[in-house]
């Protein structure tokens, strides 16, 4: 993961609804509907809100989380970006422009080439090639066969499926049809790519996969990414932030880091219960200040070490390991410390 340039934001999200049902629009503006809990709003108006005053900002190069069960509003979330589904109030923008008042072929525009969907049902079209399929996208912009073939023949190769060219989607594995759904989207270059649970239907082994592809795609491009999953594991593994949803809210926006050290509530705190602390926190929440002996030389390990990978520097050194970044001592961690975090005892502050 990669930790995302201080940039103005690729989408930034204000108080956004999205309420279901007659009357929908008056939910958002009376102060006493807001205030009731999902299953009252309902009983009170016949409405529904899968959306309750979201905001956020997606910044550019990084991988952001969106997070949840079933029913929390996430994937609904997501389409409203893009007026897949329509807001009921707030504001949406991509690099400052307002989403909500784009017309039809502005919509058309950011949809084909700015802000590219990965589903989970990946709708390939059962006649056409791997290679036709990934170029569908570049056909319907116009791009020319020849420009068309050859960028997604770039692309297949890109996502692992070189030599499978002609192969038709029915002659494909579940894993390998996701590959193609990935290049797809790939293949027309988007600022941005919106995946809506695109993993949550394959089998645990290709799922891994499809996740490192990911990992591997945004270290070797930087492009933007918003993940939809209910998935805690894949959000840690994949988000630089996560945001997560209950209800139609978001219950707390952080780091993966940040969500595990510091739960904002008890269901938050449920929730990541029983992450292994180890492989999540890095060595800034167990470092302490170095004595002038121990930040002159010895073993070290980056501020983005896990605590697991920590505890094993020490462990090989026998003693406490430096924590070093662009050749300056940041601090020491050492076997208490380590232990610390993991035990989930109160976190030492930050040394830098």
């Amino acid at each position: 993961m990669s930790t995302a340039a201080d940039t103005a934001p690729v989408f930034s999200v204000d108080g956004l609804w999205k309420v279901f049902g007659t009357k929908a629009d008056r939910v958002p503006a009376d102060p006493e509907l807001t205030a009731l809990p999902v299953a009252e709003l309902r009983a009170r108006t016949g409405c529904t809100a899968a959306v309750r005053d979201v905001s956020f900002d997606v910044r550019k190069g990084e991988v952001f989380v969106v997070m949840g069960l079933s029913g929390s509003g996430k994937s609904t979330l997501v389409r409203c970006l893009t007026r897949l589904i329509e807001p009921t109030a707030g504001t949406i923008a991509i690099d400052g422009e307002d989403v909500r008042a784009m017309d039809r072929t502005r919509l058309r525009e950011l949809r084909r080439h700015r802000a590219a969907m990965v589903f989970q049902h990946f709708g390939l079209l059962p006649h056409r090639t791997v290679l036709d399929n990934v170029a569908y996208g570049l056909e319907i912009q116009g791009v020319g066969r020849a420009e068309r073939r050859q960028r997604a023949g770039e692309v297949v190769a890109k996502v692992g499926l070189a030599g499978m060219e002609q192969r038709r989607p029915g002659q494909l594995s579940g894993g390998q049809q996701q590959r193609v759904g990935l290049a797809r989207a790939l293949a027309v270059d988007p600022e941005v790519l919106l995946f809506d649970e695109p993993f949550s239907a394959l089998d645990p082994l290709i799922r891994r996969e499809m996740q490192e592809e990911v990992v591997r795609l945004h270290r070797d491009e930087g492009r933007t990414m918003v993940f939809i999953t209910h998935d805690l594991s894949e959000a840690l593994k994949l988000g630089d932030r996560i945001a997560l949803m209950r209800d139609g809210r978001i219950v707390q926006l952080g780091t993966p880091e940040e969500i595990v050290g510091s739960p904002a509530d008890d269901y938050v705190r449920a929730f990541v219960r029983d992450v292994p602390r180890e492989q999540v926190m890095t060595v800034r929440t167990a470092m302490r200040p170095a004595s002038a002996e121990e930040a002159g030389a010895g073993p070290a390990v980056s501020p983005t070490a896990t605590v697991s990978e920590a505890i094993e520097a020490v462990a090989r050194s026998g003693g406490p390991v430096r924590v070093v970044h662009e050749g300056r001592c940041l601090g020491v961690v050492d076997h208490e410390g380590l232990l610390g975090v993991v035990a989930g005892t109160q976190p030492r502050e930050e040394v830098a």
